[in-house]
C-alpha cells in the first residue's frame, strides 16, 4: 500500500498492488474502489496497461463522474427514470444527476466518490468495505457493502460482491472498467472483435431508458453470437443518450440464473494477441464504447481520451429495474444478502 494522495477535502487515498507469480498485476484505489490499471502480456510476454484510468489524483476528483473509469458503481449502477421508485407502497425520491433521472448513484455522492476501507488479504486479493448510511442518495436502509478484489491464477481479476440492509432498498452494482487490449492510450478499439453470449438485447430509447422489450439480436447490429469487429456496424447504430453513434445497450445474458458463473463476453485484439473474457452471474451485461469522449482529456499514459478509444464490459441488473416488476429484481430486504460474481480473465491467443 502507499498514499497516492489527499482529497480537496482531506481525505487520504491509498493505492493498493495485488500480484500473481505469472506477473498480472491490478492496481486500485481506496477512492471508490478504482482500478487504475490491469497490466497482462501480449503473445510475446510483454506486459501492458489494459484498463484505462487518469493520470492522477486532482483528474479523478475534477472528472471522474464523466468518465466512471474502474470505479464500483453505486448504489444503483445505471439510470432509474425520473429519479424514483417505490418500495412497498412508499415513494423514494433520489439525486437526479442525469436531467430528470438518476444515473450511477450520482451528482458526485456515489460509491465512486466514498473512501473504501481496504482490507489486504494476499498479494493476490483485497477485501474493500463500504457503509451507506439510511438517506445515502435517496435510498432507504443502511447498507453493509463489501467488494473483494482477487487474482486467480489463469490471469483473471474476479470481483465478489456482498451486502445486506436493514429496510426494503434496491441495489446494483458493477465495476465500470474501461478496456482497451492493444494497452492504454491505443486509439480505438474498433478492430477488437467482440462476441457477446446474447440473443436478446434490452431495447432501450433515446434517453437510455429501457422500453419493456427484449428483441432477439439476429440480423442487426447488436448481433455478436459470432466475433466481430467493434467497428463492422458501429456508425450505423443510431445515437443514444450521448448524441454520438456508438454501442450503449444492455444484452441479456443467454442461461443467467442469479447463481453460476455465466460467459457474457469475450473480447480479442489480434495486433497484440491478447483476449478477455467476462464471466458473471448477473443477468446482462451493459456495453459502452465510450461515445462521448471528444479528446478534451488525456489517460494516464498521457493519450486524449477519443471517441471509441475503449469499450466498458458492464455486469449488473437492467436499467430502471425497480420501476419494472418484470424484470429481473434488484430488491434487497433485511435478512437477505446480495451476491454477485463477476469474473474478467486474460489470455492470449497464437
Amino acid at each position: 500500500m502507499e498514499v497516492y494522495g489527499v482529497t480537496q477535502d482531506g481525505r487520504t487515498v491509498e493505492r493498493h498492488s495485488l500480484r500473481t507469480p505469472a506477473g498480472m498485476v491490478v492496481r486500485f484505489l481506496s477512492l471508490g474502489g478504482i482500478v487504475t490499471a490491469i497490466e497482462v502480456p501480449d503473445r510475446n510476454g510483454r506486459i501492458a496497461n489494459v484498463a484505462l484510468g487518469l493520470p492522477d489524483l486532482a483528474a479523478y476528483e475534477a472528472r471522474n463522474e464523466h468518465y466512471r473509469f474502474g470505479a464500483l458503481m453505486g448504489r444503483y449502477a445505471g439510470r432509474i427514470a425520473g429519479a424514483r421508485f417505490a418500495v412497498d407502497g412508499r415513494e423514494i425520491r433520489l439525486a437526479a444527476n442525469e436531467g430528470p433521472n438518476a444515473l450511477h448513484g450520482g451528482a458526485g455522492a456515489g460509491f465512486d466518490a466514498r473512501i473504501w476501507a481496504v482490507e489486504p488479504q494476499d498479494d493476490d486479493a483485497a477485501s474493500l468495505r463500504l457503509v451507506s448510511e439510511d438517506g445515502d442518495q435517496g435510498f432507504p436502509g443502511r447498507l453493509d457493502v463489501a467488494a473483494t478484489y482477487r487474482l486467480l491464477p489463469d490471469n483473471a481479476l474476479r470481483i465478489d460482491f456482498e451486502a445486506r440492509a436493514d429496510t426494503p432498498t434496491a441495489l446494483n452494482l458493477t465495476n465500470h472498467s474501461y478496456f482497451n487490449l492493444a494497452g492504454a492510450g491505443a486509439p480505438s478499439v474498433r478492430d477488437h472483435r467482440l462476441r457477446i453470449f446474447a440473443t436478446r438485447i434490452a431495447e432501450a430509447g433515446g434517453d437510455g431508458l429501457p422500453t419493456g422489450r427484449f428483441p432477439d439480436v439476429a440480423g442487426t447490429a447488436f448481433d455478436f453470437r459470432e466475433a466481430r469487429a467493434i467497428g463492422e456496424r458501429i456508425d450505423i447504430v443510431a445515437p443514444h443518450v450521448t448524441g454520438f453513434p456508438g454501442y450503449n445497450h444492455s444484452w441479456m445474458v443467454d442461461g443467467a440464473d442469479g447463481r453460476a458463473l455465466r460467459p457474457a463476453a469475450r473480447l480479442e485484439h489480434r495486433g497484440s494477441g491478447r483476449t478477455l473474457e467476462v464471466l458473471t452471474t448477473e443477468p446482462s451485461i451493459h456495453i459502452y464504447t465510450a461515445n462521448h469522449f471528444d479528446g478534451s482529456d488525456k489517460d494516464a499514459s498521457g493519450a486524449p481520451l477519443v471517441r471509441h478509444c475503449s469499450i466498458a464490459l458492464e455486469t449488473q441488473h437492467l436499467p430502471d429495474s425497480p420501476n419494472r416488476p418484470g424484470f429481473p429484481s434488484t430488491a434487497l430486504r433485511p435478512g437477505e444478502v446480495f451476491r454477485s460474481t463477476t469474473v474478467f480473465r486474460f489470455g492470449v491467443m497464437p
